[in-house]
């Protein structure tokens, strides 16, 4: 017995929040950070095969105060990390991050000092994307993912204490590799 039984047909209900999350995920500009091999893929999503224009992100911003959305594709060196952090810094907010294939999410095949091991350690990832490279597909299937997140996400001050405690959370995180040999090896590797 709630307030939908008791107005007439043809009356739209909906909150505030709902009706620009709604917004929100239907105007999600991509920023341009391909890095390796997943930035093909990326762009092959943009094709008319895919046809990434029918969610409105055809046009990739070269420009990071133009996007709010971030998707990594592929890996990132210790060297980028903290242009990295720039781009991200400089976007607009609300903003969100898409980690492409298995090297911005983990590493990779990369253990070693020079690549970072997961691009979390760096900015907050919303959708992480796994593969090497991930399919066009699949990035199409995150993008969904994200957008149902954005739909959900809270407004105002609510939303600015979940981006500052997930921030923290994923630069306080422990490396997901440790680079160095145990103790007990006496000069074995594993």
């Amino acid at each position: 017995m709630g307030l939908e039984e008791k107005v007439p047909g043809g009356f739209l209900l909906s909150t505030v929040e709902n009706v620009a999350g709604y917004a929100r995920k239907g105007s999600l500009w991509p920023a341009t950070f391909g890095l390796a091999c997943c930035a093909i893929e990326m762009m092959a999503t943009t094709s008319g095969r895919f046809d990434l224009a029918r969610f409105g992100m055809e046009a990739f911003r070269a420009s990071p105060r133009q996007a709010d959305l971030m998707i990594v594709a592929g890996r990132v060196s210790q060297k980028m990390a903290p242009v990295l952090r720039q781009v991200y810094d400089q976007m607009v907010e609300p903003k969100w991050v898409l980690a492409m294939g298995v090297c911005a999410s983990s590493g990779g095949m990369f253990n070693n000092y020079a690549i970072v091991q997961g691009v979390d350690h760096v900015v907050p990832v919303d959708i992480y994307l796994p593969g090497c490279p991930p399919r066009p597909e699949m990035l199409l299937n995150a993008i969904l993912a994200l957008h149902a997140k954005i739909q959900d996400t809270p407004l105002g001050v609510n939303r600015e204490a979940a981006v500052r405690a997930a921030e923290t959370a994923a630069l306080a995180a422990r490396p997901v590799v440790d680079l160095g040999l145990p103790s007990d090896t006496a000069g074995t590797v594993r």
